[in-house]
């Protein structure tokens, strides 16, 4: 996975869970920071691209 898969509208899996048990996230925005959203809780988060990156399992779905 490269940095460059993570856009905004893009549905990530994570390796850990989040506490809700959620493993999908929704990148909301991208930039200096990704915004992303968990699509279990709803819950948003802000992370550096590089800790999202290593936090990613897999791409689920990309934006087209």
């Amino acid at each position: 996975m490269v940095l460059s898969d993570l856009k905004a509208g893009a549905v990530i899996e994570t390796k850990k869970p989040h506490a809700c048990g959620g493993v999908r996230w929704k990148i909301l925005r991208d930039g200096a920071d990704r915004t992303v959203k968990c699509l279990t809780c709803g819950r948003i988060v802000v992370l550096l691209p590089d800790e999202l990156l290593k936090r990613t399992r897999r791409t689920v779905e990309a934006e087209a």
